[in-house]
């Protein structure tokens, strides 16, 4: 048996612009899902039904979005989805204190994880947009006897990137021999941590009770790069579609991305036997105005459009009043812009107001990000 744990606020401070109000793993992505549904739907396409969701701050979103877990099938009486708030274990220390990585996430689950009784775990983040066959991966695992595997993706790195990532060193045989976190000043073709890692339970939790007693707070620097050497730790190589959403320019990226690349979009959401799952929503069509143009857009249900959008991804019950001009723009759930409205390279979040004859431009590098709920 496999168990599944997700963190979904260890990257917060990546978008501090949307995630002021909300975690990470509730950000919304794609016109319709949001950042947990990639690492919950990967889980449960493996057929793993016991997950838990290690929750921080500003979790309300999330938890709407979750519910009972019931569109993941994740709704049982034994297993299924299981929202742990913050500091339920009495090794949390300092409940005032907040958690920056995995090992300290863990820690304020431990009674949990000392009470699991599978085979194998399998951690993930959510700052990344992957497809992944995580069966395959959890399968490799068990056939070389590692401790832990860790999926890794060769990528170009510039200095920038580096020093948001963990660089993986490894032999011609998969093993790792090495780790670097953070670095500065490195550069070219890297493998990066995707942060997801299967690890035998057993020694997890040897990590966790290691972690307590010795104060240690990092997976990556004081068990990856310290025991490298002696411990038996394995990469997993992934070829597929991967976005890391470290900053802004990022996930504006990533999400103009998925209208310029067929082979990208089809390769996350379109991939047989392995659907990414959303929250379902009874929502009415999108209704098209007299005189409305769009063009190379992403459009979710329940929109009214009277004017012109572009290269442009709208969320639910966005409005386009008449004669405004969408182009290379994010519009979050329930934006509205009135009449004669431009935008261009602008990033709404949800229940923002745009009033008639209002001009913003942003760039592609430095799009302007308007906040939740904001009259402009």
């Amino acid at each position: 048996m496999v168990e599944g744990i997700v963190f979904s606020g260890l990257h917060d401070d990546a978008i501090p612009e949307l995630t002021r109000e909300r975690t990470m793993a509730s950000l919304p992505f794609a016109c319709r899902y949001r950042l947990i549904d990639f690492p919950l739907s990967t889980l449960v396409n493996a057929g793993i039904t016991n997950v838990y969701v290690i929750a921080q701050r500003n979790y309300q979103s999330l938890t709407d979005h979750l519910g009972s877990g019931k569109d993941w099938d994740l709704a049982r009486r034994s297993g299924g989805l299981r929202i742990m708030t913050p500091y339920i274990s009495a090794f949390a220390g300092n409940a005032m204190a907040k958690f920056n990585s995995r090992l300290e996430a863990l820690k304020t689950i431990s009674n949990a994880v000392f009470s699991m009784t599978g085979d194998y775990v399998v951690l993930a983040d959510c700052d990344g947009i992957c497809n992944i066959n995580l069966n395959d991966m959890i399968d490799q695992h068990a056939r070389s006897g590692a401790d832990i595997t860790i999926a890794v993706k060769k990528v170009n790195v510039t200095p920038e990137r580096g020093e948001r990532s963990v660089i993986i060193e490894s032999d011609e045989t998969g093993r790792i021999t090495g780790a670097l976190v953070r670095p500065s000043r490195i550069a070219g073709s890297h493998d990066i941590n995707l942060n997801i890692w299967v690890v035998s339970r057993r020694y997890l939790q040897s990590m966790l009770h290691d972690a307590l007693s010795k104060g240690l707070t990092s997976m990556s620097r004081d068990f990856l790069c310290r025991n490298a050497a002696y411990a038996k730790y394995m990469i997993y190589r992934y070829e597929g579609y991967y976005a890391s959403l470290t900053s802004l320019q990022d996930y504006y990226a990533s999400s103009m991305g998925l209208l310029s690349s067929n082979e990208d979009r089809n390769s996350i959401f379109n991939v047989k036997n392995r659907p990414i799952i959303t929250k379902v929503r009874n929502s009415t069509p999108t209704k098209y105005s007299d005189g409305a143009v769009v063009k190379n857009s992403l459009i979710a249900d329940g929109c009214v459009i009277e004017g012109t959008v572009e290269n442009s991804l709208l969320f639910r019950g966005v409005h386009v009043g008449k004669n405004t001009v969408i182009r290379n723009s994010i519009l979050f759930q329930d934006t509205y812009t009135g009449n004669s409205v431009s935008l261009d390279c602008v990033i709404a979040d949800k229940n923002v107001v745009i009033r008639d004859y209002r001009k913003l431009s942003g760039y592609e590098t430095l799009p302007f990000c308007i906040g939740k709920g904001k009259m402009v």
